[in-house]
């Protein structure tokens, strides 16, 4: 049939915004601001700033992010996201200071998130059952790839080559907008396709007052606040913590990126599993264990030992996240309609945790170096349990979804 041959086009699509979109420029930022910070004379203090400033609109409008693509359909969502990503994005490029860099990277802030909670949806619209587990994870491994070409490419490769931060920036903004030109392109969805009539707009009041009343997504946005708040605080400050420990600046780095190379390599593994298996909220947990536990270890090994660490924490991250993104969907009452407002409100928690979780870590490094790893631990083992908690409520069945 044609659309079995035409979902694997968009889950492709999917991944590659993921990636272009979201991953490479997203960590092209840490590799960038030596560059950055000499240029525009910042301070370190300015760069955690700039780092962690566009968290704050994100909050703002994560939820709504998510609910407008449940009005107007992912693909439109998705289309105009990736032009305001590219432009705002870009327009960091123009930056002169850091109060004009900051102000850009707030602005941008407001868009990202449509990207990801938009991408799920479009999973769930084109995939279901046991498969669904499988398309998250290939988009979730989409944004791994991003994470780790943007980290080895953006200072190395893309700055000497374009002539300097600012015109990666600008590259990243226009391969931004080509994307979403692509998606202004495709179909809505097989449903679409297949209906006479057009399906009644998601009203976003209506929307947003019928998630919020679905308990478990509360519960499932205060995992994400746990664990991807630890993993946030951990990946700003694992690369300065080698570096006060007498690691060279490029080894440093390269642990960050076999964090998210591990990440990758396991992603649809993880996804296969969970879609095989049909427990997901059991691989869940063991997989926010598995990264609590990994974060904890930081706090006490050294030399080639923190290779490992890395490895093991950083084997469950995107796969984490791809069967999280299928869990959401497959609660009772969500289905592929909800999926966006869904993934939208948890990502308020999350957003939440990003802003608060590195400077409460931080601020433990005056105390001793490893103590933040301790305090982002605690978090994502605090965030495991609310999945722990969740085994006494009410779920669906975990290998299938619920349109």
């Amino acid at each position: 049939m044609p659309d079995s041959r035409y979902r694997w086009f968009m889950l492709a699509l999917a991944a590659l915004t993921h990636t272009f979109v979201m991953g490479m420029p997203t960590m092209s930022l840490p590799v960038l601001f030596p560059e950055i910070a000499a240029d525009l004379g910042l301070t370190l203090v300015e760069v955690g700033i700039i780092w962690g400033i566009g968290s704050l609109t994100s909050i703002v409008t994560a939820l709504l992010a998510g609910a407008i693509g449940d009005r107007i359909g992912a693909k439109n969502a998705l289309m105009i996201a990736c032009i305001g990503v590219g432009i705002l994005g870009a327009a960091r490029g123009l930056s002169s200071s850091f109060i004009t860099l900051a102000g850009f990277t707030l602005l941008f802030g407001l868009v990202p998130t449509a990207i990801s909670t938009n991408v799920h949806k479009t999973c769930g619209i084109w995939f279901s059952g046991p498969q669904l587990g499988l398309a998250n994870g290939v988009a979730s491994a989409g944004m791994a790839l991003g994470f780790m070409l943007g980290s080895f490419l953006s200072a190395t490769v893309l700055s000497p080559w374009l002539g300097g931060w600012r015109n990666v920036l600008f590259f990243y903004g226009a391969v931004a907008v080509i994307i979403g030109i692509i998606w202004s392109t495709v179909r809505s969805g097989p449903e679409a396709a297949r209906s006479s009539t057009p399906a009644a707009p998601v009203s976003l009041r209506h929307g947003l007052a019928y998630v919020s009343r679905i308990r478990s997504l509360w519960v499932l946005g205060f995992v994400l606040f746990g664990i991807g708040g630890g993993i946030q605080g951990t990946l700003g400050y694992l690369p300065t913590f080698l570096r006060d420990a007498g690691w060279p600046g490029p080894l440093a780095d390269s642990a960050l990126a076999t964090f998210h190379a591990t990440s990758l390599i396991f992603a649809i593994p993880i996804a296969l599993l969970s879609d095989r298996l049909g427990i997901r909220r059991q691989i869940l947990l063991v997989a926010g264990l598995i990264i609590a536990t990994g974060i904890g270890l930081l706090a006490v090994v050294s030399g080639p030992a923190v290779w490992a660490t890395v490895m093991f924490a950083g084997m469950v991250r995107d796969g984490f996240m791809g069967v999280y993104m299928t869990y959401i969907i497959e609660q009772p009452g969500v289905g592929a309609r909800w999926a966006g407002t869904a993934a939208g409100l948890t990502s308020t928690f999350s957003m939440l945790g990003t802003v608060i979780s590195p400077p409460l870590g931080n601020s433990l490094a005056a105390i001793a170096p490893n103590l933040p790893f301790v305090f982002w631990s605690a978090l994502a083992f605090i965030g495991a349990a609310g999945l722990y908690y969740m085994a006494g409520m009410q779920r669906p069945a975990e290998s299938r979804s619920i349109a």
